[in-house]
């Protein structure tokens, strides 16, 4: 891919300190997937005399602002069917009650293979960019989830799940076959030779593991470089019944320490009810925590401290938790997320200070990169790394917001904080396969003998884009947007092969370099 050089506002976490960054009158080079440079307009010139691009190839996008693609760190793929039910019952009943029925059900490939069609498809339209799954104990369907995602190219963490105790007669797996079945879904993941997608080692919870598998998952995580992901302190009847499995330890975390399942590279979803000595365990072992608020309070099972964690430096990211977490948006979380932090300094008071949107943004993006070990990839707009970004334009005809300039001007901070309250996804509508036109900009999706093709036009110029459902690295709009087609030009639209894609709702564009 040519160099691609986009002037206009840039919106991205540098760190912790600085969770919100705005960066106006910017311009942003990427060249073969990476960022190259990040200048201000003033350095155009300059920048097109060293990298060797015209003026006029320089794509703005003024009104409208790019900012990093979301990190959902903790996501079950399976329960995405269920998603918006079955609410109301704590941890256990419900995962007894709805869950485990449910997962039971997709050693039915045809059926895991169109659920997590609609999972993957539903996560990329929300501008969820990486994902960190739990598929099932299933490896064929584990292996599809995994094919899915790089077939539609998010970035995808996939954990094949394990159960080898304490689980249904109908959904649980020995411990051989547990431990056979990973080291076989681990090394088909690794020959697809995708960089986008992970196999990461998946134990449930300890509940449903005994330490023997545990042990032996650790030892695969580590004979294979991987990372690790689980649940740990979410729910209080949870954390008694881990006490009556696991008497002769003194909290949950140290059942996981004394099993080697702490690294660096762990993801802990929930972690409400943590005790000093297991936050300090986790610090010191740096593991990182997925906080799923939304789930939290569907499920009934508590409101996290999430500044205590920040504070004691525990690396902390946002997950939407489907489906305990009604809604695959991680703007779902971002809110929910809000109300937590806040209930808590309602409770706390003395001086609390909770975290706000800038911050939760910073968790929702460069947190998560973090949390996965990507940090040196993704998660802002720092040279060097990928370019996984959305455009948002909040002026759209159709925006769920409104966006002031006479009297009351809304600043740049301003409209990112209405985007993050109150911006919206809506979906691509798909129907029978017919020849129809939809205008954009002079942009026209047309059928064409029978295969997909789009042709986009600007300036009396048009590029055609081949084999949409092949590759995905755009996904929807927010606004209507013009379009620029030598910057898209080696860029593929979202489309199922049965179906067409309409063009003027409410969504984002999700860039995911190709790689």
């Amino acid at each position: 891919m040519p160099l691609r050089v986009i002037q206009g506002t840039l919106v991205h976490a540098q760190s912790a300190n600085q969770p919100l960054q705005i960066l106006e009158n910017n311009v942003i080079g990427v060249d073969k997937n990476k960022i190259i440079f990040v200048e201000p307009v003033e350095c155009l010139s300059e920048l097109s005399a060293q990298h060797g691009f015209e003026l006029d190839e320089v794509h703005n996008i003024n009104g409208c602002f790019l900012m990093p693609g979301f990190v959902d760190t903790h996501i079950h793929a399976p329960q995405y069917v269920y998603t918006g039910t079955a609410m109301g019952l704590p941890l256990l009943e419900w995962l007894d009650k709805y869950t485990f029925p449910v997962e039971a059900k997709f050693d039915d490939l045809k059926f895991a293979t169109d659920a997590y069609h609609k999972v993957v498809h539903r996560t990329l339209k929300n501008g969820t960019t990486t994902a960190s799954y739990f598929a099932t104990i299933h490896k064929e369907a584990s292996l599809k989830l995994a094919e899915i995602a790089a077939k539609f190219g998010q970035r995808a963490f996939i954990g094949k799940v394990n159960m080898d105790s304490n689980s249904p007669d109908f959904y649980v797996e020995t411990t051989e076959n547990s431990i056979q079945d990973t080291e076989w879904f681990i090394k088909q993941v690794q020959s697809m030779n995708n960089p986008l997608v992970t196999p990461i080692v998946t134990p449930r919870f300890a509940v449903s593991c005994t330490l023997e598998l545990m042990k032996k998952l650790a030892e695969l995580a580590e004979k294979y470089n991987l990372p690790i992901q689980t649940h740990l302190d979410e729910n209080e009847g949870e954390i008694a019944l881990v006490k009556e499995l696991f008497p002769q330890f003194s909290s949950y975390a140290n059942v996981y320490r004394a099993c080697g399942l702490l690294t660096n590279r762990t993801v802990l979803a929930h972690c409400i009810y943590l005790d000093d000595d297991e936050i300090e365990t986790l610090r010191s072992h740096g593991c990182g925590v997925s906080h799923c608020a939304c789930s939290n309070f569907s499920l009934k099972s508590g409101v996290l401290d999430l500044r205590k964690l920040m504070t004691r430096d525990v690396k902390v990211s946002l997950g939407t938790d489907v489906s305990g977490g009604y809604t695959p948006s991680m703007l779902g979380s971002i809110r929910q997320s809000v109300i937590a932090s806040n209930v808590q300094e309602c409770q706390q008071r003395n001086g609390y200070r909770s975290v706000d949107f800038k911050e939760m943004f910073y968790l929702a993006t460069l947190g998560g990169s973090k949390v996965l070990g990507l940090q040196n990839k993704i998660g802002n707009f720092e040279v060097g790394k990928d370019f996984d970004a959305i455009l948002v334009n909040p002026e759209a005809a159709n925006s769920p917001f409104d966006v002031f300039h006479s009297t009351y001007s809304d600043t740049i901070e301003d409209v990112v904080q209405k985007f993050l309250y109150l911006g919206k996804f809506a979906s691509l509508n798909f129907g029978e396969k017919q020849a129809k036109t939809y205008n954009w900009y002079s942009c026209d999706l047309t059928d064409t003998n029978g295969e997909e093709k789009c042709v986009m036009s600007s300036c009396h110029q048009k590029c055609t884009f081949e084999n949409v459902y092949d590759e995905l690295h755009l996904c929807g709009n927010y606004s209507d947007i013009g379009i620029m087609p030598h910057f898209y030009q080696n860029t593929r639209l979202f489309m199922f092969k049965d179906g067409h894609l309409q063009l003027n709702f409410v969504a984002v564009l999700v860039f995911i370099s190709a790689r």
